[in-house]
Order: C-alpha cells, then sequence, then structure tokens
C-alpha cells in the first residue's frame, strides 16, 4: 500500500478550522445531530469487546424489511469509509482489475491506486446527465475484472440510476464474473424514488452505507457492508478483525437506536431536503453563469462554472473564503475546478442562501466589504 493524503481530507472544513468558515457549503451530509436530538442518555453500558460482527440487533435492523436478506448479511464498520477499505484492500491486489465511476467519493479512488491495481476509469459526463452509460461500463469490462465499483446516488452529482439501469449493472457483472460494490452512502436520502438495496439483487453484489450523511451522526464512525455470500462475509470478518477486531459498543448502541425510530427521523429530513434543493433550484434558474444537473438524491450537486470566472479558478475560491463560503472544488473528485460540490443540507437554511449569494458575488468578481 503506497499511502497518500487525499486533497479532499487535506482541504476539509475540520482541518482547515470551522471557526474560518461562516457558510460552510463543502459538507456532504445534513447537520449533525446530538444525542438529545435523538432522545438518548447512555446507559452505563459494559466497555467490552463486542460481536466481531457487530450487534445483531443492528445488524437486523439495517436489513429490517429487505427481501432475501438478514443479519448474517451484514458487517458493522468504522463508516462507510471503513467498509469500502475493506472491500478494496480484500478483494484487490496489484495483479487485479477495476472498473470504477469518476468523478467519485475520494476513498473508491485512492484505495486502489494505493493497492496498485490496474483500473479503467467510468467517466461520467456533464453532456450526459452524469448518467452511468450500460454499453460504455460494457465496453471497460475484462475476462480479468475483479470489481466494479459504482456509487448510487452519486456523490458528487445526486445523480441516480433507474431501477432498470441498476438491475442491467447488476447483470453484467453476474455474466463477467465481476463482483460489484454500490456506494449506497446516500439511499436513504433518495428524493424522488428509491431504489432496491443493492445486494438483494445477487449474491455477487455488495452494498455499502453508514449513518454519517443521512441521519447526521459521522462522529460515532458506524458504517455497514452487506453481501449475501458467505464467503465474501468471512474474507471481510477477518479483514475486520485485522484491522479492529471489532466496533465500538458504544456506537452501537447509538446506531440500533436510531435506527429504531428511523422512519420519523427521516419523513422530516426527506421533507426538509426537498426544501431545500428548491431553494438552490431557484437560485440556480437566476444564476446565468452557472449550469448543473439537478439531484436526484442526497444531498450534493455539482453545478459548472459557463466560463472562467474573473482572474481565474484561484482568484474565486480566495473571493469565496473572502465572503465566508466554503464549498467543495473539482480537484477533490479529479475534475477541473470551474466544477464544485455544493452541499445543501449541512448549514441552516439562512446559512444557506447567504452561502449561495456569496458564490455569485464570488463569481462576479465583487471582493468583500
Amino acid at each position: 500500500m503506497r499511502y497518500e493524503r487525499m486533497p479532499i481530507e487535506v482541504e476539509s472544513p475540520e482541518e482547515i478550522g470551522y471557526n474560518t468558515i461562516r457558510y460552510n457549503l463543502s459538507e456532504s451530509s445534513i447537520t449533525d445531530q446530538r444525542l438529545s436530538d435523538f432522545g438518548l442518555v447512555l446507559p452505563d453500558i459494559p466497555l467490552v469487546y463486542n460481536e466481531h460482527r457487530g450487534s445483531a440487533t443492528l445488524r437486523s435492523l439495517i436489513v429490517e424489511g429487505i427481501p432475501g436478506l438478514s443479519a448474517a448479511d451484514v458487517l458493522i464498520t468504522g463508516g462507510a469509509a471503513g467498509a469500502l477499505f475493506i472491500v478494496a484492500t480484500a478483494l484487490l491486489s496489484a495483479r487485479d482489475h477495476l472498473v470504477v465511476v469518476r468523478p467519485n467519493y475520494a476513498t473508491n479512488l485512492e484505495t486502489p491506486r494505493a493497492i496498485g491495481c490496474d483500473r479503467s476509469f467510468l467517466d461520467l459526463s456533464f453532456e450526459q446527465g452524469f448518467k452511468l452509460g450500460i454499453e460504455a461500463l460494457s465496453a471497460l469490462l475484462r475476462p480479468e475484472t475483479k470489481l466494479i465499483s459504482i456509487t448510487c446516488p452519486h456523490n458528487p452529482t445526486g445523480v441516480m440510476l433507474t431501477e432498470d439501469e441498476l438491475r442491467k449493472v447488476v447483470d453484467l457483472a453476474r455474466k463477467n464474473g465481476s463482483i460489484l460494490v454500490v456506494d449506497e452512502t446516500y439511499r436513504d436520502l433518495s428524493l424522488d424514488h428509491v431504489l432496491p438495496l443493492a445486494a438483494s439483487l445477487g449474491s455477487h453484489v455488495i452494498s455499502v452505507s453508514s449513518l454519517s450523511k443521512a441521519y447526521g451522526v459521522p462522529g460515532i464512525r458506524l458504517g455497514w457492508l452487506i453481501t449475501s455470500n458467505p464467503k465474501l462475509q468471512e474474507l471481510f470478518l477477518a479483514a475486520k478483525e485485522q484491522i479492529s477486531i471489532c466496533g465500538s459498543v458504544l456506537h452501537e448502541w447509538i446506531g440500533e437506536h436510531i435506527l429504531m425510530h428511523r422512519g420519523a427521523f427521516l419523513d422530516g429530513t426527506l421533507q426538509k431536503m426537498r426544501h431545500r434543493r428548491r431553494i438552490v433550484e431557484d437560485w440556480m434558474a437566476g444564476e446565468g453563469r452557472l449550469e448543473w444537473v439537478r439531484p436526484a438524491g442526497g444531498v450534493v450537486c455539482f453545478p459548472r462554472m459557463r466560463e472562467t470566472p474573473p482572474g481565474g479558478t484561484d482568484a474565486f475560491y480566495k473571493r469565496l473564503m473572502e465572503h465566508g463560503t466554503y464549498v467543495g472544488p473539482g480537484h477533490w473528485f479529479e475534475m477541473p475546478d470551474t466544477y464544485f460540490r455544493l452541499g445543501y443540507g449541512w448549514s441552516s437554511e439562512s446559512e444557506l442562501e447567504l452561502g449561495l449569494n456569496g458564490i455569485s458575488q464570488a463569481l462576479d468578481g465583487s471582493p468583500n466589504r
């Protein structure tokens, strides 16, 4: 493994300091929650080694209502990032071939790079609405393709597959003898339609998700991977045991209680996020210097500048910080900085509107006065 720090982490708000940002539109989750928001007070839990696969109750809740899946198909991990790391390092070597969607959450690109495997990129284009092309994916597959890696809803664009498209990708992977991993971190934030959980569509499919984005609890580092393939489950468990043995009993207790009441929490969250999306949509309609693909899931979108702003993109991002506004520049996702990820779920509604105004002023070339 050849580790290098990723720009998205080096330049993250928590690294540069939240106190330097007034309008943080770079975040990719809903507002951070507190224990009291869920009505939780920690009990006197014995601080023991936990079940290595994760709490049976928690694992059952994760697949509750999903046909064909049970707690035995779930492995609890240290966030979705931990799940993605386990999948990549357990399945890929320098001799293997991977097909991965780009742009993408950085870990999906960087861990395979650190492993040194052969990567082919399925590049999504603005002109095609960032849609995953089934024929383009098929053309990249080889007999030796070990893993296909996609995200849905997509980060950073918020674009989603249709159910028919998802099933075609699942079928392509099966016919090629490849394993398909679907990063479904934003599945519970699907704003227009909800797809079947990918792992329920075949034993060669792995679903990855967490509580960080849709539930606003990234601080408990609780994620999971799901696969109905017993051999893969044992392999991934072996990897987890070597990394951390087990997860935190405190984190998993919190996760259980959040998921026990997820219906009511998500109903309110989805209503708020659809309203936030309308705010961004109205702003985009009047901001002629930007264009976008309207997101269908998650709390992020990926606008593109129609032309280079005054002074260039570096000057734009500098002005933007002067206005107290922060977004995720395109290079976080191996894209030009004329793109940026805009998160509309983390800040308050008033901060979102002020941040959008800051973007317009920075595009205009106006300094902060």
